[in-house]
């Protein structure tokens, strides 16, 4: 909603919104365009009358703010149709769907194709570093979109990406999630082959090979090229084992290679991804590779925030058993010279709901020490594991870790939330320490 304020406002409207808790980096990306933002749902809010109100899917029925809408009449959008209309409609739409890394292969995309001298607009979920803000008009034919299948609005229960309609769809990955959504994977599934007809047939799927999921959505019936990333056709093999440098093959010929900052196995496959969009949008893959190995990454996205008595304390949005692992295991193969201590906040309301508790322990293996932020009404849901503490403050997390840790050390922060302010909370305990000597 953020990314689609800052569109509106490039556009020429006049912009204003309501939301329960903005944080950085948002709340200062829209600060900074102008734009007024007011705390809570409250029918005040409405005054003067907007011309028109674009509706997050956060609001729901029985809401105050909701219901003076409905009540007054006044004229009223979701965010995904208003984008459809107002910025698509014209462009060539490259989507990137999947449940883990949407935000981080779409921001290589867009960063590919600027690089190109492309200038496409985009919407993305996160604050890439290689631009100033999570989206953007843009000027050339070109849009990046980061297509979620979280449901549209209260008035809209079909998935948001099904609006989108893109020319080129990445399929990044599938597994189960959004529990307060979906029953069931079948159920998601149902909403990634809506999206898939949706494909022209002029246009590419770029599909995850390794995953059996997506096979099953195809498998539905698809009307669309299809490239499958991870095989034979367009695939990477790791220089590095940390996933810091690799190769690019097609059909067995070496393309190039990447070096980069980014770590883990998973980001190799989100690149692969983007590879293949940009190639479609006519990017030639020796000057994509190029641009990838400039790719600033994302914030939030293993994204150091700073080092206090010598540990080092990094934020990642992961909030699902296999981006943690994947990420703790990215962070584990770059060879740290100390202990890897994770610490998270199982935040999503598929967490909350116990869906993961199962997985949730066992995806945090690598590392060394992990400390969980679980409410009371929650212990019970997630069993007890060999180095693994449950907490239920932040504040008795920051006292445990800023004791523990040994210079050398590296803290991976992990949630999809602002953790309350934990990670300057750990610096500040880190940097508070006494010296030794």
């Amino acid at each position: 909603m953020a990314g689609l304020a800052m569109i509106a406002r490039e556009a020429g409207h006049e912009v204003s919104g309501s939301d329960a808790a903005v944080y950085p980096p948002m709340s200062t990306q829209l600060e900074r365009a102008g734009m007024r933002l007011m705390e809570g749902y409250e029918p005040a809010h409405l005054q003067p009358a907007p011309e028109q109100l674009v509706v997050g899917n956060v609001m729901r029925r029985g809401m105050p703010m909701v219901e003076a809408m409905l009540d007054r009449g006044l004229d009223y959008i979701s965010g995904p149709q208003w984008l459809a209309e107002q910025v698509l409609r014209s462009r060539w739409v490259l989507a990137v769907a999947g449940t883990h890394g949407k935000t981080t292969t779409a921001s290589m995309l867009a960063w590919i194709l600027e690089y190109a001298g492309l200038k496409p607009g985009f919407l993305i979920g996160g604050l890439p570093a290689d631009f100033d803000c999570s989206a953007r008009l843009g000027e050339g034919p070109f849009f990046v979109i980061e297509a979620d299948e979280y449901d549209t609005a209260f008035f809209d229960k079909r998935s948001k990406f099904v609006h989108y309609r893109p020319r080129t769809l990445v399929l990044n990955n599938l597994e189960f999630d959004h529990a307060d959504i979906f029953p069931d994977l079948a159920a998601i599934e149902t909403q990634f082959h809506h999206l898939i007809r949706t494909v022209p047939g002029a246009g590419l799927i770029v599909s995850n090979a390794d995953v059996p999921a997506l096979d099953s959505v195809l498998a539905r019936g698809v009307w669309t090229p299809v490239l499958r990333f991870g095989g034979d056709e367009w695939s990477a093999v790791e220089v590095a084992a940390d996933g810091s440098a690799f190769q690019l093959f097609q059909q067995g010929r070496v393309l190039g290679e990447v070096n980069w900052d980014l770590l883990g196995q998973h980001n190799v496959q989100n690149a692969l991804g983007a590879l293949a969009a940009a190639r479609h949008a006519g990017v030639p893959p020796q000057l994509a590779l190029e641009a990838l190995s400039r790719f600033g990454g994302v914030a939030r996205r293993m994204q150091l925030r700073g080092t206090a008595s010598g540990v080092r304390v990094f934020d990642d949005f992961a909030h699902h058993p296999t981006a943690i692992a994947s990420t703790l295991s990215g962070a584990r193969a770059s060879g740290l010279a100390g202990r890897l201590i994770a610490v998270l906040e199982p935040r999503s309301n598929t967490m909350r709901m116990g869906v993961h508790s199962r997985t949730l322990m066992p995806a945090l293996a690598d590392s060394d020490w992990a400390h969980v932020l679980l409410p009371k009404d929650l212990e019970a849901e997630f069993p007890a594991a060999e180095r693994v503490t449950l907490h239920t403050d932040v504040d008795a997390i920051v006292r445990r870790v800023s004791a523990d840790a040994h210079s050398g050390d590296t803290v991976v922060v992990m949630s999809n939330g602002d953790f309350g302010g934990i990670h300057q909370r750990l610096l500040d305990a880190l940097a508070a320490r006494p010296q030794a000597g």
